[in-house]
């Protein structure tokens, strides 16, 4: 995939990201989880946001699948570097958190995008040895493809 696409600054981890930064450089994708209440939380915060602890929080393995929330096709870049059309989303994912994120390929099928398609998530390298995560079609079935 080409990186053209990538925001011109990546935050850089801190002590509440540092745990999710680490998974995707090998591209896991992690949500946070609360072990007093369960509460699963992303993107990862200093406390729970379901019951306020700060202590019982740690990174675990998302199934890196999810469904299409809501979304827009991006036609001006706030960049020039950027190639347009590419399509922003809100992914709600299979463990309950909704991510930001980017769709690939822009408009897949003969009728782009649509909200509640099955998506999975798929990286994009960084120069840093971190990675981001986005996500491509999905079928509801594995053994079919979008």
């Amino acid at each position: 995939m080409s990186t053209d696409w990538i925001p011109g600054e990546v935050p850089p981890a801190d002590e509440n990201s540092a745990a999710y930064w680490a998974a995707t450089a090998e591209h896991r994708l992690t949500v946070q989880s609360c072990t007093a209440c369960g509460r699963v939380q992303h993107p990862p915060r200093a406390l729970c946001t379901g019951c306020g602890s700060m202590a019982d929080l740690a990174q675990v393995d998302a199934a890196g699948t999810g469904v299409v929330d809501t979304f827009t096709v991006v036609h001006r870049p706030p960049r020039p570097e950027l190639t347009a059309p590419y399509t922003i989303a809100r992914v709600r994912l299979a463990e309950g958190p909704v991510v930001l994120t980017r769709l690939e390929p822009p408009a897949p099928g003969d009728g782009g995008w649509r909200i509640g398609d099955p998506v999975r998530v798929a990286w994009v390298d960084l120069p840093d040895g971190r990675a981001l995560p986005y996500f491509t079609p999905s079928s509801p079935d594995p053994t079919k493809e979008h």
